[in-house]
């Protein structure tokens, strides 16, 4: 209750409060580390969130951790939040460069690192980006296989490749299949709305958009209240000009 009125601070000191609750299921533990990395990712800190549920994903696989962990994955890989690497490439390197101006020369030849070294040296940013990008799509595909009718895990895959690889064409495949299961669901719903507008169905998109309004939404959401009226308002406002 505390986290649908839009208290994640509170909520989270609240579940830390409570983490050791006697007589605490496994289940209800899961579900408790959930909550908690939902206010973690609705405060800003995803990388949190996502290193709670894959510590508990560990220990057990449900239903709810391939949903929620594979939804914050998305979140985290979205192209929106893509960092600029040539730029911090560019910013390295001037560092690198002027600590390298500063140095003495005591050491002529220094000793060439061996074949294993360079291999563990650390990834590059955009490398470890892309693993995790990697990492991710393997996972959500992963929940798909461990559940083809879970529509949840089905509107994950479309949005991961909607919003993180931009492949809006493989990605109507995935949405299809989750509205299929269930006809109600704000966030492919509101996907499948853009495929309307692209089409020039400003009717068929409408229709999506004011079902998804019905809906009950949660923290997890990637579309909003605000968001969907916003959209409705305007779509309607169009056809009335």
């Amino acid at each position: 209750m505390i986290i649908r009125d839009g208290q994640y601070q509170k909520a989270k000191e609240f579940l830390v409060a409570h983490q050791k609750a006697p007589g605490m299921t496994p289940s209800q533990r899961t579900e408790l580390l959930v909550y908690y990395a939902t206010c973690c990712l609705r405060l800003g800190n995803v990388d949190k969130g996502i290193s709670t549920l894959e510590q508990q994903f560990r220990k057990t696989q449900t239903g709810l951790l391939y949903q929620t962990l594979g939804y914050m994955y998305v979140e985290k890989y979205d192209l929106a939040n893509r960092p600029d690497f040539s730029a911090a490439e560019a910013t390295e390197t001037e560092a690198a460069e002027g600590s390298a101006a500063e140095e003495t020369d005591t050491t002529v030849n220094p000793p060439e690192e061996s074949p294993a070294a360079q291999e563990e040296a650390k990834l590059s940013p955009e490398e470890e980006w892309a693993a995790g990008e990697k990492k991710a799509e393997d996972f959500i595909r992963q929940s798909v296989e461990y559940d083809d009718e879970d529509s949840i895990c089905l509107d994950n895959l479309g949005e991961f490749l909607y919003r993180v690889r931009g492949d809006r064409a493989g990605a109507k495949e995935w949405f299809d299949k989750a509205i299929a299961i269930k006809e109600s669901q704000i966030d492919t719903l509101y996907f499948l709305s853009r495929y309307d507008l692209e089409a020039g169905n400003r009717d068929a998109a409408l229709e999506k958009l004011e079902k998804a309004a019905a809906g009950r939404f949660s923290p997890l959401n990637y579309a909003n209240p605000e968001m969907i009226r916003q959209e409705i308002d305007t779509l309607k406002g169009a056809a009335k000009a």
